[in-house]
């Protein structure tokens, strides 16, 4: 193992972040514009609350508003849409978050539909989904987003390029294959009930993993210099000790791919300079203020 074929997502989100906060600073002395991003968290998941902790920090620390909005595990799903609906009228929000998973008693796909599609910064709104797939200017889920900045800077162009895609959630799968698609890629999507997929894997230059079993894609189905994001965040104990892992055998995987995201510190800490990035976004959209590039 060398570190450099190791792709440092930490190091990756920080110098977004740090863009992100510059162009931030000029919003507001240019335009009097302060993006804000108002989360909303139902119930007491423990990871939920680490989550939206972590994603109002980072909001705060590039200059944005900050805003967190509670509401029990027994909240009903009228008053989870009314949050929203206040929200969504609120000049001042320019993104609007709420953190999944949602109780079993409120509809998820009925919230994330109520947000307005410009505030939609995770891009789940059935608008986002279709103006993606249909090449259309929409807002893009910020993991796959984070995996294609990372995959366009350390390649370069993607034209050409054979892509296997193991996943095909609408967070993550799914909008990865539409986002390789418009870079010109040649895309499969794949999934633990693919036939042959390790022979699937190894005709891919670039294999994004985000299947959600941990380790699942083993070091020997990676093509010999294949790029492989590792999206999969999956926690096992080994020898006694818990352990965070990707969906691939990361010590068989870097022994052969070119370029490797590890787990931790790989693609999670673009989700949420991504999110941060979508903000920006969505403020300049709604204002009519030219985008950052």
């Amino acid at each position: 193992m060398t570190a450099g074929n190791i792709i440092d997502g930490k190091a990756f989100a920080e110098n977004l972040r740090s863009g992100i906060a510059g162009h931030v600073a000029a919003l507001k002395q240019k335009h009097g514009l302060i993006p804000g991003l108002s989360v909303v968290l139902v119930g007491d998941d423990p990871a939920s609350h680490v989550y939206v902790r972590n994603k109002g920090k980072a909001t705060v620390e590039a200059g944005m508003k900050s805003e967190e909005f509670r509401l029990p595990a027994s909240a009903t799903q009228a008053e989870v849409l009314a949050r929203v609906d206040a929200l969504n009228k609120d000049p001042s929000v320019h993104g609007i978050l709420v953190q999944l998973p949602l109780p079993k008693q409120i509809d998820s796909s009925a919230v994330i539909n109520a947000i307005d599609p410009m505030k939609d910064v995770d891009g789940f709104h059935v608008v986002n989904v279709g103006r993606l797939n249909t090449g259309q200017s929409s807002m893009v889920p910020c993991t796959p987003l984070g995996s294609l900045l990372m995959l366009k800077h350390y390649l370069g162009k993607l034209e050409g390029k054979r892509a296997v895609v193991v996943g095909r959630s609408n967070i993550v799968g799914k909008p990865m294959a539409a986002l390789l698609l418009g870079e010109n890629c040649t895309v499969t999507i794949a999934h633990s009930r693919t036939a042959d997929l390790p022979g699937e894997v190894r005709r891919a230059d670039i294999v994004i993993a985000a299947v959600g079993k941990a380790e699942m894609i083993r070091g020997d189905w990676i093509r010999p210099g294949a790029t492989v994001i590792d999206v999969g965040i999956n926690r096992i104990e080994r020898d006694g000790k818990s352990k965070l892992v990707g969906d691939v055998a990361f010590d068989e995987a870097v022994k052969h791919a070119g370029l490797i995201t590890p787990v931790p510190g790989g693609v999670g800490p673009m989700t949420i300079a991504c999110l941060l990035r979508n903000t920006v976004t969505a403020a300049c959209r709604i204002k009519g203020i030219p985008e950052p590039t």
